[in-house]
This record gives C-alpha cells, sequence and structure tokens, in this order.
C-alpha cells in the first residue's frame, strides 16, 4: 500500500516554507491505519519486543495500537509535570530553547526489549531523549518506528546505532 497517498500536505503551516505532514488523513482510514500498523506490529514481533515507549502526543497514537495487538504494555513519556509519580526526565535541545521528558520511574524494568514509536523522525531530538530515558532505567532499545522520516533533516544521525523502521521518507 502506497501510504503516501493517505498523508496530506499542508503548505506553510505552521509558518512559511513548511510543507507539513498531516497523518490524520492517514489515521480516519481504517484501511490505511491498520496496515501501517500491522507493518509495526511485524516489525516488533521480529525484535522480540517486551514493551512500546511512545513520547506524547503522536507516538501514543501510533505505539498503542501495536502493543494492544501484541498484548504486551504501553510505557507513555510525557512532557513534565504530566504524569503522578516518581518520574526519571531528561532535558533536551530543541531549536530555540530546551524541553523536558519524563517516564515513570518503574514503566521499564531492566532488560526489558522496547520499541519506541512515533509518527515523525525529523531532527531526532525527543527520540534521542526518550532513549536516554528507556536506557537509564535499564531497558534496551531494540527497535524504533516511525511513520514518516524526513530525511533531508538528517534526525537518522542522532539515532545511529539503533534499528529504525520508517514506513514513508520524504
Amino acid at each position: 500500500m502506497d501510504l503516501k497517498k493517505y498523508v496530506t500536505i499542508v503548505p506553510d503551516w505552521p509558518k512559511p516554507g513548511i510543507q507539513f505532514k498531516d497523518i490524520t488523513t492517514l489515521m480516519d482510514n481504517g484501511e490505511a491505519y491498520k496496515y501501517a500498523t500491522d507493518k509495526i506490529v511485524e516489525y516488533a514481533r521480529e525484535r522480540e519486543i517486551d514493551l512500546i515507549v511512545g513520547p506524547e502526543a503522536r507516538g501514543f497514537i501510533i505505539g498503542c495500537p501495536v502493543a494492544y495487538s501484541l498484548g504486551i504494555g504501553f510505557a507513555p513519556v510525557r512532557k513534565e509535570g504530566k504524569l503522578p509519580r516518581e518520574v526519571v526526565r531528561v532535558e533536551y535541545g530543541l531549536e530555540y530553547g530546551k524541553d523536558v521528558l519524563t517516564i515513570h520511574r518503574d514503566a521499564i524494568k531492566p532488560g526489558q526489549r522496547v520499541l519506541i514509536t512515533d509518527d515523525l523522525l525529523a531532527t531526532g531530538g525527543t527520540i534521542e531523549a526518550t532513549i536516554k530515558l528507556v536506557e537509564e532505567l535499564g531497558g534496551v532499545v531494540a527497535g524504533i518506528a516511525f511513520l514518516i522520516e524526513l530525511s533531508y533533516l538528517d534526525g537518522r544521525t542522532k539515532l545511529d546505532g539503533y534499528d529504525i523502521l520508517t514506513l514513508m521518507k520524504y
């Protein structure tokens, strides 16, 4: 299936010059969303994944149906102040500042094989921070899966040494 047919390109959003890749039109097509989810499930099975981890909010959209299909758990990675129990945190750089991601301290058991999911690989900063959280808790990042990779932003270089699946490249 050509998944790009289900992604809407929105010119000049959120600012002039950006060609935004809108995945909501993929998600609202049951056949396309199922196909994309099934491809990530297949990838996860090959890597014998124990747990899915996804950063908010689109990592939830990708990771939760994968976890459900595999009959395994999902651990959310959230912005600081959004998780109610004890967390580990990582600060990471953004284009114009810094941000913080957190995960519950008990979300990952040492040695668990983790698949990180998100909608988009752009600069790689969010996933690099998510990897740090997983590894700080003793998890093994056995794979990373994205719907889309913006290869011209070269985010893959921040993830060197990790196995990556992208379903579409721009």
